[in-house]
């Protein structure tokens, strides 16, 4: 009696580090750090009746459209279409960067020469695949934020704003695990992710009446912005240092032709 045929072993592989698409989805996901540098030219144009205050105001307050009052705010930010555009840009950059970036290449944190075992890595893997969906996520609500501004009269900015601080504290948590023992900075990837998502449930057990709105919604919002950026400087570093010695190894292989 013959026995069933046996399906074959999974084969391991090595993922490429040395391709333009993952060094793009790097470049992509570390362009979030513009908003930052749009942060402060926005709250340096600010025009209310009182200077803008980090601790007191909210992100929010920074796109509104007109100058008026706002939930009972007075807002005035000139320089809205600027802060609604980063808003747009930083999601766009992660989005761009949760699709060019391999799940194969976040199992490894970029590392040459490190191999993919499909079945010992299975965890792993759709640790991997679960932070680039909640990355794309956190992308998508950003950019409703920058499109819809909180003046407009839509529930897509608040939408946009949950998703950014939900998705976005969440892929910080999978991907600072799996990067543990792989680089110096999965530890501050992964307190990133722990500081938001604890910025993120004071905000919903307090709803935000605390006596600094402002900086409890940055905790919400920073460690997200720099924690997704430290995991695009990993790869664009390993990337570029293993593309380097590529190109180097191909230029020696020449050179030893003639």
């Amino acid at each position: 009696m013959s026995s069933a045929p046996m399906s074959a072993p999974a084969v391991a592989f090595i993922p490429d580090t040395t391709s333009a698409r993952q060094y793009f989805g790097a470049w992509s996901v570390l362009s979030v750090l513009q908003y930052f540098a749009a942060e402060t030219a926005v709250i340096g144009a600010w025009a209310g009746p009182r200077p803008y205050d980090r601790r007191t105001g909210y992100i929010s307050d920074l796109g509104a459209v007109q100058c008026g009052i706002y939930d009972g705010r007075d807002v005035c930010s000139p320089l809205h279409l600027l802060m609604n555009a980063s808003f747009v840009v930083q999601g766009l950059g992660m989005l761009l960067g949760a699709m060019l970036l391999g799940s194969g290449l976040l199992c490894v944190a970029a590392r040459p020469g490190a191999r993919v075992h499909p079945g010992r890595y299975r965890k792993p893997w759709l640790a991997a695949l679960w932070f680039r969906v909640l990355t794309g996520t956190a992308g998508a609500g950003t950019m409703m934020v920058g499109l819809f501004p909180e003046d407009a009269g839509s529930q897509w900015h608040f939408a946009g704003a949950l998703m950014y601080f939900i998705a976005g504290s969440a892929a910080l948590l999978l991907l600072g695990v799996l990067w543990l023992n792989q680089t110096p900075l999965g530890w501050f990837i992964l307190v990133c992710g722990l500081a938001s998502l604890a910025a993120l449930v004071t905000g919903g057990l307090t709803h935000m009446d605390v006596p600094e709105p402002g900086t409890l919604e940055r905790l919400m919002g920073y460690p997200v912005t720099v924690g997704v950026a430290a995991a695009g400087l990993v790869i664009a570093q390993r990337v570029h240092r293993h593309r380097k010695q590529r190109r180097a190894q191909a230029a020696a292989d020449v050179r030893t032709q003639y």
